[in-house]
């Protein structure tokens, strides 16, 4: 049982800022629809926590940030939602705005727009149809599941805009799932014991991969409701020699060791609480023949770990839009030791019982 190797290092998930500009809108009531051309810029840039350590590995780890440009997929438009800041009605329903020749663009019933002082802005990519509104119009609802996209959905922050400056929209998307991945070294203590592990698969077990994001726009904040769906991730699955120490540390690619964050197989998950004995990384991996005093030890094949996942995170939650990193370094301390065998021979202890039938 190799003995437990678990750290934690966590950074803000990327904010997204987006410059939307809209055509004149009239306070004229009969054009019931106004057309809206939208140019987007999207950045994205790390901001660094303070690195957490847990575990017994005495190395901190570089806390880096690795270039990561989020882009909007031109083939997938974001919405836009509209509410009248000082009545709570639904202007903008759920508009859908689409790239058009390197434009994105979108068509809205702006009718009441003239009739209002501000209004509440909200924005959310991937679009998707079936958007559910709560509260008259306070909140609204949008579905998450990584079976319809791998890239997590971005929800923009609320903000009020007044009508007549609504040529130019400050749109800022947020991440609203974790961003999660491992780095991964030998850490065996004793030399002659180094450089012999090779990393075979990877299984991060019970991920919440699924859930309603509730937008509230009169709180200006959001939440999440699981909805129950787990599921298990194969984050590794090949045949990589892991290196020694955490200067050698790697981040964990699908089938290789990657020296880079961009590189390595990350997956997102709904925001989730951590539980005693329910979430857990397992590791297979196989271990070179050696030899050790003159006696050769055969190779060994498929040996397993299993780490928990509880007691790392601070109050054991995941917090929507951050960055994870958990680094696991393997120790064969504990699977190869030597054995000593010191014999001693004392005086044989002759005992007579009166009962002769106890010995």
């Amino acid at each position: 049982m190799l003995s437990r190797r678990i750290t934690l290092i966590s950074a803000t998930l990327f904010a997204l800022t987006a410059c939307v500009s809209v055509e004149d809108i009239t306070e004229s009531a009969s054009r019931t629809q106004q057309k809206m051309n939208f140019d987007i810029t999207v950045t994205r840039d790390g901001e660094v926590i303070a690195a957490e350590r847990y575990g017994v590995m005495t190395k901190a780890a570089s806390a880096e940030v690795f270039e990561q440009y989020a882009t909007m997929n031109p083939d997938k438009s974001f919405g836009l939602i509209g509410i009248d800041a000082e009545t709570g009605a639904l202007l903008m329903d759920n508009q859908e705005i689409y790239n058009q020749d390197g434009r994105y663009v979108g068509w809205a019933d702006n009718t009441n727009w003239g009739k209002t002082k501000e209004v509440t802005l909200s924005a959310y990519y991937p679009y998707q149809t079936d958007i559910v509104y709560h509260s008259n119009n306070e909140a609204y609802n949008i579905s998450f599941s990584t079976e319809e996209t791998q890239e997590g959905p971005l929800v923009s922050k609320t903000m009020q805009q007044a009508v007549e400056k609504i040529n130019q929209i400050p749109i800022e998307f947020q991440h609203i799932t974790n961003d999660i991945g491992f780095k991964v070294c030998d850490v065996t203590p004793d030399e002659r014991l180094q450089g012999l592990i090779h990393l075979r698969k990877m299984t991060v077990y019970n991920v919440a991969s699924a859930g309603v994001f509730v937008n509230d726009l009169k709180n200006l904040d959001g939440k999440w409701r699981k909805v129950g769906y787990y599921r298990d991730v194969v984050v590794f699955e090949g045949d990589a020699e892991v290196g020694i120490g955490s200067e050698n540390e790697k981040f964990v690619g699908f089938d290789t060791l990657e020296d880079r964050m961009m590189d390595s197989h990350r997956y997102y998950s709904v925001p989730d609480e951590i539980r005693l004995g329910k979430q857990y990384v397992e590791v297979f991996y196989d271990i070179d023949g050696f030899t050790l005093n003159d006696f050769y030890y055969p190779p060994l094949y498929n040996q397993v770990s299993k780490y928990a996942l509880y007691g790392l995170l601070p109050d054991n939650v995941y917090v929507y839009g951050k960055q994870y990193t958990f680094h696991i370094g393997l120790d064969l301390s504990s699977v190869y030791h030597e054995i000593t065998f010191a014999p001693s021979v004392g005086e044989w202890e002759t005992k007579i019982y009166e009962n002769n039938d106890d010995f």
